[in-house]
């Protein structure tokens, strides 16, 4: 899987102004008390934005506030005396995970069910009430190892059903992508993950783009990566319980 590092800068400071934050005196570092979303929002009401939530962070001695902005809510860091905020990536070097890309993505789930689902191909029942969606590059060897694993996700919880949306990140992998989106073919994307040329078909499709497009603006930038039925983003290979225990973790209650 291929990872990027750095969220998108303008996801995180689009609008933000400065104009010369004041402290607030009153809630020093030394305190014991924990910060409040009224102590955050006196602290940052010179921003434009409305402080949602603040919780303890894992940057030690900081907390991070989940603020409404220009129709997105984006994780800012303010420390612990109320007098510095942080804007920017925290990155866990251990794990090799972008915490705040992580965050941003929870706090701004996915609309799943404006998903075009044309043209993709599908594992499972479309009757299927938890619905996931499936971003793979058929040149990926951990696409390939996922989609081995979709169908018996399926037969452990027919309720679930996955489609597919080809990606090809690779250059290597256009052609091979708009082959098997022309035929409609899940038996051609399976020769293709297990090494397999495909003879070449050529059709009228926007669908590559399209899908692309559509990775892009949801900031995919790997594969695989799944979107969950609750609209959450989860890049990267799962064997199957690990699979099954992330999609019931998100998975939409019925009203």
């Amino acid at each position: 899987m291929r990872h990027s590092f750095l969220l998108p800068l303008f996801l995180i400071l689009a609008g933000l102004c400065l104009p010369g934050i004041s402290s607030n005196s009153a809630f020093a570092s030394e305190s014991p008390a924990e910060m409040s979303q009224e102590d955050a929002a006196k602290i940052l009401q010179d921003i434009e934005g409305e402080v949602l939530s603040v919780e303890r962070s894992e940057l030690p001695g900081f907390y991070r506030v989940a603020m409404q902005m220009q129709g997105r809510v984006v994780p800012l860091y303010l420390d612990n005396s109320g007098k510095f905020l942080f804007s920017g990536n925290i990155i866990d070097l251990q794990q090799r995970r972008n915490l705040t890309e992580e965050h941003f993505r929870q706090l701004n789930p996915v609309a799943i069910d404006k998903i075009p689902l044309d043209e993709n191909l599908s594992i499972g029942s479309l009757e299927a009430p938890d619905k996931i969606i499936v971003f793979t590059d058929p040149n990926c060897p951990f696409c390939s190892q996922l989609h081995q694993v979709l169908p018996q996700a399926v037969k452990a919880n027919p309720r679930l059903v996955f489609h597919i949306k080809l990606i090809p990140l690779k250059d290597s992998s256009y052609q091979t992508a708009k082959t098997i989106i022309c035929n409609q073919s899940l038996e051609q994307l399976e020769r293709a993950f297990a090494g397999k040329n495909l003879p070449v078909t050529d059709c009228q499709t926007e669908a590559i783009e399209n899908n692309l497009a559509l990775a892009q603006s949801l900031g995919i930038r790997g594969t695989p990566t799944l979107v969950l039925p609750n609209g959450q983003i989860s890049p990267g290979y799962r064997p199957l319980e690990e699979l099954l225990k992330l999609i019931k973790e998100n998975k939409v209650e019925p009203k």
